[in-house]
């Protein structure tokens, strides 16, 4: 698969995300695909798994995607996703294998304030 088709792929799937699609948003995923959240020191196996454990989920989601880039079968997305209106700033790293993702692993950071000893060099982003 080239590029532009997983880049497409990719597409669809966060906007899948983005509007509680849970059929097309597990569409990327292999059949045996991993998905692992270091931070809660979780692994989920399996595409059926991953799906139940995002469609039980309580919160309202939304994601808004920043960036995308990869190359081969390594790519990884820059997103917002708030929970409940609650930004998250998320990068996900999904390794493809053929077609679809065997596995991915998501990071998580909540935002900061911003120190001011650095305020004269820097430039304030958009949340």
């Amino acid at each position: 698969m080239g590029a532009q088709e997983i880049r497409a792929a990719l597409d669809r799937h966060w906007a899948a995300s983005d509007a509680s699609d849970f059929e097309t948003e597990h569409d990327i995923y292999l059949e045996d695909a991993v998905l692992e959240y270091p931070q809660s020191g979780e692994r989920i196996r399996g595409r059926d798994n991953i799906r139940i454990t995002r469609t039980i989920q309580p919160n309202k989601k939304r994601f808004a995607v920043r960036r995308v880039t990869g190359s081969g079968d390594l790519w990884v997305t820059e997103f917002t996703l708030r929970y409940d209106g609650k930004p998250s700033y998320t990068v996900s790293i999904m390794e493809f294998s053929g077609d679809k993702v065997a596995r991915e692993t998501q990071y998580f950071a909540d935002p900061f304030e911003a120190s001011a000893s650095r305020a004269q060099w820097v430039e304030r982003m958009e949340a």
